[in-house]
């Protein structure tokens, strides 16, 4: 089966395809594209699907499934991977599948080869993070929250972390291997989804993770302009 993968939770626009059907146990990634720029994800993400079919000789009526990042991230950016899959799978007639950004960040992590109980975290702004914790298997075992970096350290102690969170905040989280992944990538996620889907787990709905509420919201006990 072809696996088409893509996730704008985090400023990174990446998607990859995955041949599930290959003699890898994580199947074999096609084709990928990624690029970080946090404001431009409904201009870059498209073409980048595009691009990844192109470079994989691969039309979209030979898709098996699709794999969309759920977050937890920011409102605009996040709306743009879900919406877009949803319309795609609407009109391929093809399942779509939720995962966990964080989860996809941990998953590259492992194949970086990172050991033992680890956390991931992402930018939430706000002085936040976005964090999940995984077991030495790499397994989730706390998680998705938001919180300010040192809620997060005084719950965890001194674990590795890993992602774009981590190191914005280098005095709290001191651990940070090198050579780990930063932000998303689409070729990762993908072949955890895989994974989960061979071993005959679930994976989330493709609807959001985002933790907390938006942003922009409708004022509280405005007067009315109208008469009575």
């Amino acid at each position: 089966m072809l696996l088409l993968a893509f996730d704008t939770a985090t400023p990174a626009v990446t998607a990859a395809l995955l041949d599930t059907d290959s003699d890898t146990d994580s199947g074999t990634v096609l084709a990928s594209a990624d690029q970080v720029d946090a404001r431009r994800h409904g201009e870059l993400l498209l073409p980048a699907v595009d691009r990844v079919l192109r470079t994989a000789g691969v039309g979209k009526e030979q898709l098996g499934a699709l794999v969309v990042g759920v977050g937890p991230g920011p409102y605009t950016g996040l709306r743009v991977g879900l919406a877009t899959a949803a319309a795609l799978g609407h009109a391929l007639g093809i399942p779509v599948h939720g995962v966990c950004t964080l989860d996809g960040i941990a998953h590259a992590a492992r194949e970086a080869g990172l050991q033992g109980a680890f956390t991931a975290a992402t930018d939430a702004r706000r002085k936040e993070v976005y964090w999940a914790s995984y077991d030495a298997a790499g397994a989730r075992v706390d998680g998705p929250h938001v919180d300010r970096p040192a809620e997060v350290a005084e719950r965890l102690g001194q674990l590795p972390a890993v992602g774009a969170g981590a190191l914005l905040y280098p005095e709290v989280f001191r651990d940070v291997p090198a050579g780990m992944p930063v932000h998303q990538s689409a070729a990762a996620l993908a072949k955890y989804a895989a994974a989960e889907l061979a071993a005959g787990r679930p994976l989330l709905p493709p609807t959001p993770l985002y933790l907390r509420r938006p942003d922009a919201e409708v004022p509280k006990n405005y007067k009315t302009v109208l008469p009575a």
